[in-house]
């Protein structure tokens, strides 16, 4: 068993919010997601058995939205908005230099396996722009010097 007693027993509160067990499925992944660090194959199994699924209709949730992992991580996600208003403010320059400030690989991984490295089409901040969100978390308004602390400061 993969997923924690701890875990299941987050997970069978999330079900007992909805009225369709098949509609709690997102909050679970989640949980699943925050203790095992992405949602492998073998997960997706004990997730599918909970919600009486097959796995494969688990790992098209997991593949379909870009929140969720199939495979071990970094232990930073960085996305970089480049969306037209944050371009115009030297988002995707912003993004090429920290691209090789960290020095990418084609996986969008830093050479130092730490962080992730990504766009997203929009953050929803356009008048913040350019910004980027860190784990979670919205850096707006920023310059190169002021990405690259921000990325410099991860542990």
């Amino acid at each position: 068993m993969v997923i924690s007693d701890a875990a299941r027993g987050r997970i069978d509160a999330e079900i007992a919010k909805y009225p369709r067990k098949r509609g709690a499925l997102l909050p679970p992944l989640h949980i699943v997601q925050e203790e095992l660090g992405h949602v492998a194959p073998e997960t997706a199994r004990e997730v599918a058995e909970i919600f009486e699924l097959h796995p494969v209709d688990v790992m098209e949730v997991v593949s379909f939205y870009n929140m969720f992992f199939a495979t071990e991580q970094p232990r930073h996600h960085v996305y970089v908005c480049t969306n037209l208003p944050c371009s115009l403010r030297g988002a995707r320059h912003l993004y090429a230099q920290l691209k090789s400030h960290l020095s990418v690989d084609a996986d969008g991984n830093s050479a130092d396996g730490r962080i992730r490295l990504g766009h997203e089409e929009c953050l929803g901040a356009c008048a913040y722009a350019p910004m980027m969100r860190v784990d979670g978390v919205y850096h707006e308004d920023l310059d190169l010097e002021g990405a690259k602390a921000v990325v410099d400061g991860l542990e």
